[in-house]
């Protein structure tokens, strides 16, 4: 993932709610949402670079994703993959709490990254840049992308409005995280982060949805989870240009 927004343990039905886009080169070959086979029930799409994920489900209402941290000045070689972590805690028994005190210790092995970790106790966010540091979420709305939590990025502090502001209405209907997430309004220049790519990539990277023809957002995934730790996974894909490529919507209990 590279923007997302998570309401946890803030709504009367659901306790976790995530919205968020998937970035990436367009010729790095990804399979759609689906479920795997394996006794854990992960419910993901997959990297077929790596073999890991980007975010998932899995049964008992688990929930994982990853963002990369957007930083030109670390070089990691030969770096363990970092969707691995995902399916890593998607396809264990260990709580939440338990798996990010255990990946304290590796993690400054992984090229940067910011990990959520969900199952029906607790929140847990995970990083390793500057250094590995392990958070407790608590209940709110908090926001991701390619810099550190809740860090206040133009399109970050949008989609955490849209989804607060979704709560409050006590609405039901998901379309309006569908239309946050295309969302294709650039920041003002002012507003935008210096994460050491120049002035005309962070214009490009500023929009909630990237359309190109090389690079641009894959997909968009809605996760809701609710307080008996049942759900759903929701994804829309899209090719070069932005052009959508279809949908899947899958239950996980």
């Amino acid at each position: 993932m590279c923007l997302l927004a998570v309401a946890w343990n803030t709504h009367p039905r659901w306790r976790l709610l995530l919205a968020g886009n998937r970035d990436e080169f367009h010729d790095r070959q990804a399979t759609p949402l689906a479920r795997w086979t394996g006794p854990a029930g992960i419910v993901a799409g997959r990297d077929l670079q790596s073999g890991g994920t980007w975010a998932g489900m899995a049964r008992g209402g688990r929930m994982a994703v990853v963002t990369n941290v957007r930083d030109p000045t670390v070089d990691k070689p030969g770096a363990p993959s970092r969707g691995a972590l995902v399916t890593a805690f998607l396809g264990s028994e260990e709580s939440a709490s338990d798996h990010a005190a255990r990946l304290l210790a590796p993690a400054p092995d992984y090229a940067p990254f910011n990990l959520l970790l969900a199952d029906g106790e607790t929140c847990e966010y995970v990083g390793n840049t500057p250094a590995a540091r392990r958070t407790r979420l608590a209940p709110g709305v908090h926001g991701l992308s390619n810099g550190d939590l809740d860090e206040p990025w133009p399109k970050v502090v949008m989609l955490q409005q849209r989804l607060g502001e979704w709560i409050a209405s006590g609405d039901d209907d998901f379309e309006p995280f569908w239309a946050a997430l295309a969302d294709e309004t650039p920041a003002d220049d002012a507003a935008l982060p210096d994460t050491g790519v120049g002035l005309e990539l962070e214009r490009v990277l500023s929009p909630a949805f990237i359309r190109g023809p090389r690079y641009g957002t894959r997909a968009s995934t809605l996760i809701a989870i609710d307080h008996d730790g049942r759900g759903w996974i929701a994804e829309r894909r899209f090719g070069p240009g932005g052009v959508f490529e279809g949908g899947t919507v899958l239950a996980v209990d």
